[in-house]
């Protein structure tokens, strides 16, 4: 305990046995006590120095003297807080007990207990408030309870503290939000529009794609063709030759496969010399379409390779192998691929043919007009689709896109360098893996013929062929791949009114004029409308213009109306030129029993001046061509400018089908139809006559070229992709009689099957 309780209590202070038993009348029982020392500073009477009215606390015996701080009778626990000397209470010379003031009295400070060990007062007063209010006493019973000290667990105190420096943390905030945003920020986050919007997060850095390789010279059509044309008969004959070791080659091998069929004398008695004659064979048909092989091979270089480039590789390697399989690898009974390499170059042969032909179609079309139609597919033209637009102008970019590479050759140049790699490693394991160096070459040359195609470059070639020889009969020619490649499953197709009735499907029936009006002031107020309206009767109105003598007028104030007419103020005259139902909805009064279908009514001032009767003649060639048009998703836009091609005429007098047609409003149809507006810089097609018939063969032609050459090439990629898989497998197992130079030729030219069909299917329409 503390010295301050060491000393023993003065031998004169006696206690009374009233006080006695005061200390023991309540009710409570008696709680354990420890022995205190005297308090020093009691009163004189050897009682203690509170009031005699005080309640005293429940002690088993008499209480023993107390400190100035302390009042009523509590006694200090081990452990609690201790009691202060009157040295550390007040400085020497002054008397404690005048020296504390009543409210020190009745709340002490914190003290250390006696005897119990010390305990470090808290650093946070907060930390002591609650202290204090876990440990306080209840009320009423303040005189009676002697505070037991409570152990509190160190993870607790430091969770609670934790807690309160985030709140304290959390007022500071509160009081300081705002603080940091000065007036001249706030007044510029109100009025400079876009301050106050929050910059997005910086993503990754865009993948580098390689730059794309420029696009080819635009050279004239007419350059084109003469380009083209050299040459073309040559590879022609020169792939009608290669028939030739192709037949040989199918004997040879047929005899190899086949016991019944003979074989001459020579050959039948020396493997060593039908080995030489295929590979002699081989090399006839290489010298025959060595273009062809070139380019194949340059295409490396280019880094554009394609199925192509791995057939004539694979010649290449089954050349080597024929000519070394006797000293390295002898397979007796089975000739090496040359025969089916000897197919695989005719293929190749033809198919170039083909594409030359089709470019050459092209071109001869193309340069047939000096200002042809243009062609365009606009993206969201109309109602939010892409829509096909013909319009007059040159065919400036027709040379530069129709030499780009085609849908056929973008897809191979993905696919032949993973062919190509697989292929490689493959023969690799079939050989070195199994410790077997010298099928290396038999390897390599079977997994490379698997792997090219023989549809390489028939699947662009023969059906771009057949189209372009489909669309040069009606003066149409497709602009290259790039605008093939912009056709879209559904998308719209503006008509105009020379489309539906080209120049010369609509004549004049009849004129009548009516009242004063002179004839020539009739037809030139009705021609100059119709002039300025850029209706389709222009070349009608112009011709009987020309035929009375009459000029074109002035016209000021031109309105287009719903209803189906026209109004403009010429010299002061208020003229009105529509049809019969628009004349009854300005009220102008028409003659009785009229009874004339299509006609052009003309009224001046309110009055009736003229009726012009038309004859529209439908070309036999419309119905046709918008059937062809709705069977391929193709929906017509109808931007007509003359007020009588209605969908109800249409539909009446010509049995068209208008439900499936759009019809836009007049101001929109005007807009539509503009020859000022912009258009897409990619051609899709040149047209070189007028009328729906060219403009639609162009637009499905180019739809259905485009589905057969994706159609066809996955298929040629599928059928590369599962004949080397098949060659890798028997390669490994040294599978000698079923991969024989027959059955692999069945294989590669099963394939070859579907690209035949879907390329006679594509101009079917």
């Amino acid at each position: 305990m503390s010295h301050t309780h060491d000393q023993d209590p003065p031998q004169d202070q006696e206690y009374s046995l009233e006080e006695i038993l005061a200390e023991f009348s309540s009710k409570k029982p008696p709680q354990t006590a420890v022995p205190v020392t005297p308090d020093p500073h009691a009163g004189a009477d050897g009682g203690t120095a509170e009031a005699p009215d005080s309640p005293e606390p429940d002690l088993p015996w008499p209480e023993a003297p107390r400190t100035h701080r302390r009042r009523g009778k509590v006694i200090s626990f081990p452990g609690a807080p201790r009691e202060r000397s009157p040295e550390e209470a007040s400085p020497p010379g002054d008397d404690p007990v005048s020296a504390s003031s009543p409210e020190e009295a009745d709340h002490p400070r914190p003290e250390r207990g006696g005897d119990g060990p010390e305990e470090a007062l808290p650093e946070n007063p907060d930390e002591a408030e609650d202290e204090e209010a876990d440990e306080g006493e209840q009320p009423g019973e303040a005189d009676n309870l002697v505070a037991f000290p409570r152990r509190r667990s160190p993870l607790a105190l430091l969770v609670r503290r934790l807690n309160r420096k985030m709140d304290r943390y959390a007022d500071q905030m509160y009081q300081e939000e705002g603080v940091e945003v000065s007036d001249a920020t706030r007044r510029a986050e109100e009025l400079i529009p876009g301050v106050d919007r929050e910059e997005e997060p910086a993503g990754p850095e865009p993948r580098r794609r390689r730059p794309a390789p420029p696009p080819p010279p635009d050279v004239p059509p007419q350059e084109l063709l003469q380009r083209w044309s050299k040459g073309l008969k040559s590879l022609g004959t020169r792939s009608v030759l290669l028939l030739l070791p192709c037949v040989l080659q199918l004997y040879l091998m047929a005899a190899a496969a086949v016991p019944q069929v003979p074989l001459p004398p020579p050959l039948a008695d020396s493997f060593q010399l039908q080995v030489w004659l295929s590979a002699g064979l081989l090399i006839l048909a290489l010298c025959l379409c060595g273009d062809v092989v070139l380019q194949a091979l340059a295409n490396i270089f280019r880094l554009s390779m394609g199925l192509d480039t791995l057939a004539v590789l694979g010649c290449l390697a089954t050349l080597a192998d024929a000519l070394t399989m006797l000293t390295l690898d002898p397979r007796e009974e089975h000739l090496p691929y040359c025969g089916v390499c000897c197919f695989a170059l005719l293929a190749l042969s033809r198919g170039a043919y083909f594409k030359r032909r089709g470019l050459r179609l092209a071109c001869r079309t193309a340069a047939a007009a000096a200002e042809p139609y243009l062609v365009t597919l606009d993206e969201g033209k109309w109602n939010g689709r892409d829509t096909y637009t013909k319009w007059q102008g040159t065919a400036a970019g027709f040379g530069s896109q129709i030499q780009t590479e085609d849908g056929a050759q973008r897809i191979f140049r993905v696919a032949a360098p993973l062919l190509l790699l697989a292929a490689l490693l493959f023969s690799l394991l079939s050989s070195l893996g199994r410790e077997r160096p010298e099928h290396l070459l038999w390897c390599l040359s079977a997994t490379l013929t698997a792997a090219g195609s023989f549809s390489a470059l028939l699947v662009y070639g023969k059906p771009f062929f057949l189209v372009s020889r489909r669309l040069a009969k009606d003066g149409a020619a497709l602009a290259g791949w790039p605008g093939i490649g912009r056709s879209r499953a559904r998308c719209g197709i503006l008509l105009t009114d020379t489309d539906l009735f080209p120049p010369g499907s609509v004549e004049l029936n009849g004129i009548k004029v009516f009242g004063s009006f002179p004839l020539e002031r009739v037809v030139a107020y009705t021609a100059t409308l119709i002039r300025d309206s850029g209706s389709g009767l222009d070349r009608v109105f112009h011709d009987l213009l020309r035929a009375q003598g009459a000029l074109y007028r002035r016209a000021e104030g031109l309105c287009c109306y719903e209803g189906g007419g026209l109004s403009a103020n010429i010299r002061g005259d208020q003229v009105l030129v529509g049809s019969a139902a628009f004349m009854n909805l300005m009220e102008v009064a028409l003659p009785q029993g009229l009874n004339v279908k299509n006609a052009v009514f003309c009224a001046i001032n309110g009055d009736l001046a003229g009726i012009f009767a038309l004859n529209y003649d439908l070309p036999d060639t419309v119905p046709p061509a918008l059937s062809a048009l709705l069977r391929n998703h193709v929906g017509p836009v109808l931007a007509t400018r003359d007020f009588n091609l209605i969908p109800a005429m249409l539909r009446q007098r010509f049995k068209l089908p208008v439900d499936r047609m759009e019809y836009p409003p007049v101001e929109r149809r005007r807009e539509l139809s503009r020859s000022d507006q912009p258009h897409s810089e990619v051609l899709t097609a040149v047209l070189c006559r007028e009328g729906l018939a060219p403009f639609t063969e162009a637009v499905v032609g180019g739809k259905r070229l485009r589905a057969a050459v994706v159609l066809g090439a996955g298929l040629a990629c599928l059928g590369s992709a599962l004949g080397l898989l098949l060659t890798f497998y028997l390669t490994f197992v040294d599978a000698y009689s079923s991969l024989g130079a027959l059955s692999l030729l069945a294989f590669c030219a099963a394939w070859l099957v579907p690209t035949w069909l879907i390329s006679g299917w594509v101009n079917q329409y």
